[in-house]
Protein backbone atom coordinates (compact mmCIF):
# COMPACT_ATOMS: atom_id res chain seq x y z
CA UNK A 1 0.00 0.00 0.00
CA UNK A 2 1.44 3.54 -0.74
CA UNK A 3 0.79 7.00 0.95
CA UNK A 4 -2.77 7.48 -0.73
CA UNK A 5 -3.90 4.48 0.79
CA UNK A 6 -2.52 4.46 4.06
CA UNK A 7 -2.41 8.41 4.93
CA UNK A 8 -4.83 10.09 2.95
CA UNK A 9 -7.57 7.56 1.78
CA UNK A 10 -8.77 6.36 5.02
CA UNK A 11 -9.62 10.38 6.18
CA UNK A 12 -11.88 10.97 2.57
CA UNK A 13 -13.64 7.65 3.69
CA UNK A 14 -13.69 9.16 7.30
CA UNK A 15 -15.49 12.08 6.37
CA UNK A 16 -17.76 10.44 3.48
CA UNK A 17 -19.30 7.50 5.64
CA UNK A 18 -19.76 10.01 8.33
CA UNK A 19 -22.57 12.13 5.90
CA UNK A 20 -25.49 12.65 7.68
CA UNK A 21 -27.82 10.46 5.27
CA UNK A 22 -25.95 7.32 5.87
CA UNK A 23 -26.95 7.80 9.94
CA UNK A 24 -30.97 6.54 9.37
CA UNK A 25 -29.22 3.63 7.31
CA UNK A 26 -26.70 2.40 9.70
CA UNK A 27 -29.09 2.76 12.79
CA UNK A 28 -31.84 0.47 10.69
CA UNK A 29 -28.97 -2.18 9.96
CA UNK A 30 -27.92 -2.46 13.45
CA UNK A 31 -31.02 -3.23 15.01
CA UNK A 32 -31.47 -6.34 16.43
CA UNK A 33 -28.19 -7.03 16.78
CA UNK A 34 -27.15 -8.78 20.18
CA UNK A 35 -24.56 -10.90 21.82
CA UNK A 36 -21.17 -11.29 20.43
CA UNK A 37 -20.71 -9.40 17.13
CA UNK A 38 -18.27 -9.67 14.34
CA UNK A 39 -18.19 -6.42 12.25
CA UNK A 40 -16.05 -6.34 8.91
CA UNK A 41 -14.75 -3.23 7.60
CA UNK A 42 -14.93 -1.50 10.66
CA UNK A 43 -13.40 1.57 9.13
CA UNK A 44 -13.44 4.78 11.64
CA UNK A 45 -16.56 3.28 13.34
CA UNK A 46 -19.50 5.16 12.15
CA UNK A 47 -21.65 2.30 13.38
CA UNK A 48 -20.51 2.38 17.05
CA UNK A 49 -23.02 5.21 18.41
CA UNK A 50 -25.85 3.16 16.76
CA UNK A 51 -24.80 -0.33 18.78
CA UNK A 52 -27.85 -1.53 20.60
CA UNK A 53 -27.05 -2.40 24.29
CA UNK A 54 -27.93 -6.12 23.26
CA UNK A 55 -24.43 -6.34 21.96
CA UNK A 56 -22.23 -8.07 24.51
CA UNK A 57 -18.79 -7.50 22.68
CA UNK A 58 -17.53 -6.66 19.22
CA UNK A 59 -14.67 -8.14 17.52
CA UNK A 60 -13.90 -5.46 14.79
CA UNK A 61 -12.08 -6.37 11.53
CA UNK A 62 -10.03 -3.36 9.66
CA UNK A 63 -6.97 -3.48 8.03
CA UNK A 64 -6.48 0.56 8.21
CA UNK A 65 -4.05 1.60 11.54
CA UNK A 66 -5.17 4.86 10.58
CA UNK A 67 -8.82 4.25 10.01
CA UNK A 68 -8.65 2.28 13.83
CA UNK A 69 -6.86 5.61 15.38
CA UNK A 70 -9.86 7.16 13.77
CA UNK A 71 -12.32 5.25 15.86
CA UNK A 72 -10.84 6.24 19.35
CA UNK A 73 -13.19 8.93 20.35
CA UNK A 74 -16.64 6.91 18.93
CA UNK A 75 -15.07 4.00 20.95
CA UNK A 76 -14.45 6.15 24.02
CA UNK A 77 -18.37 6.98 24.14
CA UNK A 78 -19.62 3.34 23.63
CA UNK A 79 -20.33 1.27 26.66
CA UNK A 80 -20.20 -2.02 24.27
CA UNK A 81 -16.55 -3.73 24.34
CA UNK A 82 -14.98 -3.44 20.70
CA UNK A 83 -11.18 -5.23 19.99
CA UNK A 84 -9.76 -4.81 16.87
CA UNK A 85 -9.43 -8.47 16.25
CA UNK A 86 -8.45 -9.27 13.04
CA UNK A 87 -7.19 -7.54 9.68
CA UNK A 88 -8.55 -9.75 6.40
CA UNK A 89 -12.29 -9.88 6.03
CA UNK A 90 -11.26 -12.81 3.96
CA UNK A 91 -9.11 -14.85 6.16
CA UNK A 92 -10.97 -14.64 9.89
CA UNK A 93 -8.71 -15.49 12.61
CA UNK A 94 -11.76 -17.25 14.69
CA UNK A 95 -12.76 -20.68 15.32
CA UNK A 96 -16.05 -22.05 13.25
CA UNK A 97 -19.49 -20.68 15.08
CA UNK A 98 -17.91 -18.32 16.85
CA UNK A 99 -20.39 -15.31 16.67
CA UNK A 100 -24.19 -14.86 17.27
CA UNK A 101 -24.44 -11.85 14.33
CA UNK A 102 -22.10 -9.99 11.97
CA UNK A 103 -22.30 -6.42 10.50
CA UNK A 104 -21.12 -5.47 6.99
CA UNK A 105 -21.97 -1.54 5.61
CA UNK A 106 -20.54 -0.54 2.44
CA UNK A 107 -17.77 -3.19 2.66
CA UNK A 108 -18.25 -5.66 0.25
CA UNK A 109 -17.79 -3.19 -2.96
CA UNK A 110 -13.88 -3.30 -1.55
CA UNK A 111 -12.78 -6.65 -0.39
CA UNK A 112 -10.96 -7.64 -3.66
CA UNK A 113 -12.03 -11.45 -3.24
CA UNK A 114 -15.60 -10.37 -1.29
CA UNK A 115 -16.87 -13.89 -1.88
CA UNK A 116 -14.22 -15.10 0.23
CA UNK A 117 -15.07 -12.89 2.96
CA UNK A 118 -18.67 -14.01 3.01
CA UNK A 119 -17.87 -17.61 3.12
CA UNK A 120 -15.61 -17.00 6.14
CA UNK A 121 -18.54 -14.98 7.49
CA UNK A 122 -20.53 -18.22 7.39
CA UNK A 123 -18.05 -20.19 8.86
CA UNK A 124 -17.65 -17.88 11.99
CA UNK A 125 -21.52 -17.47 12.51
CA UNK A 126 -23.45 -19.73 14.81
CA UNK A 127 -26.06 -21.84 12.45
CA UNK A 128 -29.26 -18.96 12.42
CA UNK A 129 -26.81 -16.27 13.33
CA UNK A 130 -27.90 -13.19 10.62
CA UNK A 131 -25.24 -10.63 8.66
CA UNK A 132 -26.53 -7.57 9.12
CA UNK A 133 -25.66 -5.60 6.04
CA UNK A 134 -25.88 -2.67 3.66
CA UNK A 135 -24.17 -2.13 0.85
CA UNK A 136 -24.17 -0.11 -2.28
CA UNK A 137 -23.92 -2.26 -5.62
CA UNK A 138 -25.32 -3.05 -9.15
CA UNK A 139 -28.62 -0.61 -9.89
CA UNK A 140 -31.87 -2.86 -10.07
CA UNK A 141 -32.35 -4.66 -13.41
CA UNK A 142 -34.74 -2.17 -14.68
CA UNK A 143 -32.34 0.74 -14.50
CA UNK A 144 -30.48 -0.55 -17.36
CA UNK A 145 -29.04 3.06 -17.93
CA UNK A 146 -27.55 3.83 -14.08
CA UNK A 147 -25.98 0.07 -14.89
CA UNK A 148 -24.54 1.50 -17.93
CA UNK A 149 -22.80 4.31 -16.26
CA UNK A 150 -21.51 2.54 -12.90
CA UNK A 151 -19.80 0.04 -15.73
CA UNK A 152 -18.18 3.10 -17.39
CA UNK A 153 -17.24 4.78 -14.00
CA UNK A 154 -16.01 1.53 -12.31
CA UNK A 155 -12.29 1.59 -13.38
CA UNK A 156 -11.45 5.31 -11.76
CA UNK A 157 -14.19 4.46 -8.86
CA UNK A 158 -11.44 1.89 -8.07
CA UNK A 159 -8.66 3.80 -8.50
CA UNK A 160 -9.70 6.53 -6.43
CA UNK A 161 -11.52 4.68 -3.66
CA UNK A 162 -9.33 1.70 -3.07
CA UNK A 163 -10.89 -0.83 -5.04
CA UNK A 164 -14.41 -0.09 -4.61
CA UNK A 165 -16.76 -1.78 -7.43
CA UNK A 166 -19.71 -0.35 -8.24
CA UNK A 167 -21.60 -3.44 -10.16
CA UNK A 168 -21.38 -6.26 -7.34
CA UNK A 169 -24.49 -7.91 -7.20
CA UNK A 170 -24.98 -7.69 -3.69
CA UNK A 171 -28.43 -10.23 -2.83
CA UNK A 172 -26.11 -12.60 -5.80
CA UNK A 173 -23.22 -12.66 -3.85
CA UNK A 174 -25.04 -13.69 -0.51
CA UNK A 175 -27.29 -16.28 -1.96
CA UNK A 176 -24.12 -17.93 -3.83
CA UNK A 177 -22.00 -18.19 -0.55
CA UNK A 178 -25.05 -19.91 1.36
CA UNK A 179 -26.85 -17.13 2.72
CA UNK A 180 -30.47 -16.98 3.00
CA UNK A 181 -31.69 -13.04 2.59
CA UNK A 182 -34.42 -12.89 5.05
CA UNK A 183 -34.96 -9.17 4.97
CA UNK A 184 -34.10 -6.73 2.10
CA UNK A 185 -34.77 -3.11 0.94
CA UNK A 186 -33.12 -2.19 -2.19
CA UNK A 187 -33.01 1.61 -2.95
CA UNK A 188 -31.37 4.65 -4.19
CA UNK A 189 -29.54 6.43 -1.33
CA UNK A 190 -30.90 9.93 -0.65
CA UNK A 191 -28.27 12.41 -1.48
CA UNK A 192 -25.95 10.14 -3.49
CA UNK A 193 -25.60 9.35 -7.39
CA UNK A 194 -27.49 6.45 -8.57
CA UNK A 195 -24.51 5.03 -9.84
CA UNK A 196 -23.17 5.25 -6.16
CA UNK A 197 -25.84 4.72 -3.98
CA UNK A 198 -28.13 1.90 -5.38
CA UNK A 199 -28.45 0.29 -1.90
CA UNK A 200 -29.22 -3.09 -0.37
CA UNK A 201 -30.08 -3.22 3.41
CA UNK A 202 -31.23 -6.38 5.26
CA UNK A 203 -30.84 -9.21 7.01
CA UNK A 204 -29.54 -12.93 5.61
CA UNK A 205 -29.37 -15.96 7.74
CA UNK A 206 -26.50 -18.70 7.91
CA UNK A 207 -27.80 -22.23 7.58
Amino acid sequence: MGFYDERVLPRIINVLCGAKPAGPLRQRVCEGLQGDIIEIGFGSGHNVPFYPDTITRVAAVEPSDLGWRLAGKRLAKTRVPVQRAGLDGQSLPFDDNSFDAALSTWTLCTIPDADAALRELRRVLKPGGALHFVEHGLAPEEDEKVRSRQRRFEPMQRRLFGGCHLTRPTVDMLTAAGFTVAELDVFYEKGAPKIMGADSLGTALSP
